[in-house]
């Protein structure tokens, strides 16, 4: 089997592995959620809209010197498959948001899954997820960025502003993501790591102080 030249893998069905952390894009039908995903994962944009049943890709990056796995599940904009969505936020560790600016209406079908998700993990406190007004590009603005940053305050979440057309926010948005979740769950593995790096250093230096 011929393994892919690039770094990402576009997966309609993909087993499931240990060091896999699965991010879940929700959003309505045209917002930019797969411009979003591949402006990351490929590095490309495309002008046409084709809509989306569910793609998964696996994106490998480095974050604070360690190399995570992300598993990226663009969902649906439409609501003709309740029982896949249910699945993917059962199976999420981490929630990307997505409205577009230039359309309210878009915003406001967020309200509903981020209900969905609160009930289906009972508990959102520790669950990385962040509110992204997409297509900041556009001109013709219908949500104001103080109405989604508020928003974000209300459901205690990260928000930030992208364009996946100009490629505005879209790794600081997978970074944000991933250090939301190193923060809350993964720091103790982190520091464990780095002492000892350090001490591997430390001993090498000791050496060459002796010599």
């Amino acid at each position: 089997m011929q393994v892919p030249k690039d770094r990402s893998v576009r997966l309609r069905v993909m087993p499931e592995q240990s060091n896999d952390y699965r991010v879940v894009v929700f959003g309505a039908g045209g917002v930019g959620k797969s411009s979003l995903v591949l402006r990351f994962v490929r590095g490309t944009f495309r002008e046409s809209y084709i809509p989306t049943i569910e793609d998964t890709y696996r994106q490998v990056i480095s974050c604070n010197k360690q190399v995570c796995t992300l598993q990226i599940t663009d969902t649906t904009g439409s609501h003709q498959f309740p029982a896949m969505q249910r699945l993917s936020i059962s199976k999420g560790h981490a929630f990307i948001l997505v409205y577009s600016i230039t359309s309210r209406q878009s915003l406001e079908e967020l309200k509903p899954i981020f209900d969905e998700i609160a009930e289906i993990k009972s508990e959102m406190e520790g669950i990385p997820t962040m509110l992204v007004g997409n297509k900041c590009d556009e001109t013709n603005r219908e949500v104001p960025q103080r109405e989604g940053a508020e928003l974000a305050k209300k459901w205690n979440c990260a928000f930030l502003e992208t364009s996946a057309k100009t490629n505005y926010n879209v790794k600081e948005l997978f970074q944000e993501l991933l250090q939301l979740e190193k923060r809350r769950t993964m720091s103790l593995q982190l520091e464990t790591k780095k002492t000892k790096s350090q001490k591997r250093k430390e001993k090498l230096k000791g050496k060459c102080t002796v010599m």
